[in-house]
């Protein structure tokens, strides 16, 4: 099972775009240099696997601010995997982003290429780093000092205040730091839009055809409404409403995250023979609340990391994203339950895995990308961070009574964004064409809900929705994570890549392939 960065997992892979006018009144932003010459290459030797799979590097060059292009300049690297043109000829490029925000996308072909099948040889398979994440041009901060370990006691009260010392400390490491001030504002998703449409321009291509999960998808929304008639087939994944705000949008996840928690409560009850957490949906639920309010006063200490409530917090919603997770997050709830008594405890490879990431030294960097644009995008679907700290603690107070195991999460101050100061001046990007989309979304998504996607389909009109009644976040290509597939949802992408058409109205697939 991969186990997904902490800071995704409790950030809910929302999609956090940055601002812009209306589509309407948008003119096409030409690639700047318009004719640059890319040189291709083996990759770097961090991506071996690239390498080992034939695929060539780039780097194309884009303005740090697309209101100056004749200012400086900034590197975007990019990878290709080249098309097939003996079968089935050649398409097109296809652009692939994996989500985030904050996540790095270079090597994004490989794992998008078994998902395609006979698809991938019709198309270049490009990936690419964001523009100030991994090996584009880059953006760091001051070394992060270690961050203190919780006590053998505490308080509630006690863990927001060292969330909100961090959060502000944060800030301060990132604005102060080189020459971020000048560069900090063009972190925004408007701008790694106008980077992918340099990227099309760069590599001759009159059109742009995209696959995006999670951010990315809303990020492949945004270059619909900037770009229409450069968007060609374009796929989004498990997207957000695009009329609410980023922290709206987390504190959304809170109720689907509870449902999800009662699905897997019931399971775990079915099961009580073997994890030992109750026998009823209620009771494992109880199981589950112990351990969260013990940790408020004493944190859990497993393999010499010490975990308070909100860490806890942060596990339990890594885990839940996927029902085919239960049995690990039953079995990673009994050994923190074990090690809470005091009992040794030799974690699974889940848990290990999770311990291992929070005793990195590298963590707090690693969490560095999905701050640059949470805290740098304004509008759809970003901002709206209060900033005063006692809003997050009100609000997770209050999340208690409905939500008493996510609320506190999902409410409370995930991200520096109350004290970042460098943002964009764009207002929001107006979601509203027919440029054709295919949309998919799981039902029983608890990172981003399957209301956002309605709103969102309402107003891409041109676009279809495929949908499954299952707990995920992604729909395609589930089979290669070792989910259960959903058969239909890979066949609708995979002939829509094909052949260009779309479904002629939205489907609901199930879990044999078959669709309605």
């Amino acid at each position: 099972m991969r186990v997904a960065p902490l800071l995704t997992a409790g950030l809910g892979l929302t999609g956090l775009l940055a601002g812009g006018v209306p589509a309407s009144a948008t003119p096409a932003v030409p690639a700047v240099p318009a004719h640059q010459r890319l040189v291709w290459g083996p990759c770097s030797p961090q991506q071996q696997e690239l390498n080992e799979a034939g695929a060539q590097c780039a780097k194309v060059t884009v303005p740090l601010d697309y209101s100056a292009p004749g200012g400086p300049t900034i590197k975007i690297a990019v990878s290709r995997i080249k098309a097939d043109p003996e079968h089935g000829g050649r398409r097109g490029v296809l652009l692939s982003n994996p989500g985030g925000p904050g996540g790095t996308g270079l090597a994004n072909p490989l794992h998008l290429r078994p998902a395609l099948k006979d698809v991938a040889d019709r198309y270049d398979l490009i990936g690419f780093d964001p523009r100030f994440l991994g090996e584009s041009t880059p953006i760091t901060c001051d070394p992060a000092a270690p961050t203190p370990a919780p006590g053998p006691a505490t308080t509630r009260r006690e863990d927001f205040e060292q969330s909100v010392r961090s959060a502000r400390d944060t800030a301060r490491r990132c604005r102060e730091h080189g020459d971020n001030a000048r560069l900090l504002p063009h972190a925004t998703t408007r701008n790694v839009a106008r980077d992918m449409d340099a990227i099309r321009a760069a590599l001759g291509e009159p059109r742009l055809s995209y696959y995006g999960v999670s951010y990315g998808a809303d990020l492949g929304a945004v270059y619909t409404q900037m770009f229409p008639r450069r968007a060609d087939r374009i796929v989004i994944d498990s997207s957000t409403d695009p009329t609410a705000t980023q922290y709206e949008l987390f504190r959304r996840a809170g109720r689907p995250l509870e449902e999800a928690l009662d699905a897997w409560a019931g399971w775990t009850a079915r099961r009580d023979g073997t994890y030992r957490l109750g026998s009823t949906p209620a009771e494992v639920r109880s199981s589950v609340q112990r351990l969260l309010d013990g940790a408020e006063r004493r944190p859990v200490t497993v393999s010499g990391v010490r975990l308070d409530a909100q860490l806890l917090r942060l596990v339990l919603r890594q885990l839940i994203q996927h029902e085919e997770y239960d049995p690990a997050l039953a079995g990673t709830v009994r050994e923190l339950t074990e090690a809470a008594a005091g009992r040794p405890v030799e974690p699974g490879p889940e848990l290990a895995a999770m311990l291992e990431l929070l005793a990195s030294p590298e963590l707090a960097d690693s969490m560095l990308g999905g701050a640059l644009f949470m805290c740098g995008d304004h509008g759809w679907p970003a901002g709206g961070w209060p900033r005063n700290p006692e809003t997050y603690w009100q609000n997770m107070e209050r999340s208690r009574a409905a939500q008493p195991v996510f609320g506190p999460l999902v409410n409370s101050m995930m991200a520096p964004c109350a004290f970042w100061t460098s943002t964009s001046r764009e207002p929001a990007t107006v979601i509203g064409n027919d440029v054709p989309v295919l949309m998919l979304q799981a039902r029983r998504d608890n990172n981003v809900p399957y209301e956002g996607a309605l709103a969102l389909h309402r107003r891409l009109a041109g676009s279809r929705l495929v949908t499954a009644d299952i707990r995920s976040h992604g729909m395609y290509g589930r089979g290669l994570d070792g989910l259960t597939p959903v058969p239909c949802a890979d066949d609708v992408v995979n002939g829509y890549l094909r052949d260009g058409t779309l479904p002629g109205a939205d489907l609901i697939c199930s879990r044999t392939g078959e669709d309605r």
